[in-house]
């Protein structure tokens, strides 16, 4: 099974810059997993953090590639390194009276919040590692699940990083 990458790029916040990165990785056949992009704390660059699955070698030419982009400022594989990753996830369930209780019960377990309630449904926002988002989602699919959203993995290095890295 192809391994698991998260990359993270800083890159110029400006029109045309997601097309042209989102493109190079088709080219290439990778299939983004997951794609997350936002400003940060400097308004004109935005970070980008890319999950996709693949071959070392084949990616280290695409990090190589996304870093010779002029709108790219600094592409790293973080998965080479100690680093935090979180996503969130919006979950539109069915609730009555009946099955409400067991669903705020689920959501505590998880330390999720409940966002919303209606007289037919409640939504939970759910943050956490991808894994335990998928294990959450599959604990509320028996009470059906009528809308979901979800981000794309967020990601950071962590500062301290061991010596053997």
């Amino acid at each position: 099974m192809p391994k698991k990458h998260t990359i993270s790029a800083l890159v110029e916040n400006h029109f045309g810059v997601l097309c042209r990165i989102a493109g190079l990785f088709s080219s290439r056949g990778f299939n983004i997993n997951s794609l997350s992009v936002g400003e940060t704390e400097d308004a004109t660059i935005s970070r980008m953090t890319i999950v996709v699955r693949g071959d070392d070698r084949v990616l280290e030419q695409v990090v190589k590639q996304l870093n010779r982009l002029v709108d790219v400022i600094r592409v790293i594989d973080i998965t080479q390194g100690e680093f935090i990753e979180r996503e969130l996830a919006l979950i539109k369930v069915k609730a009555d009276t009946t099955t409400r209780s067991e669903i705020i019960q689920i959501a505590e377990i998880f330390r999720a919040n409940i966002v919303d309630v209606s007289t037919s449904s409640m939504t939970i926002e759910a943050t956490g590692k991808e894994d335990k988002i998928v294990a959450i989602i599959n604990m509320l699919r028996a009470y059906g699940i009528k809308e979901m959203a979800r981000t794309g993995t967020v990601a950071l290095l962590r500062d301290f990083q061991p010596k053997n890295q």
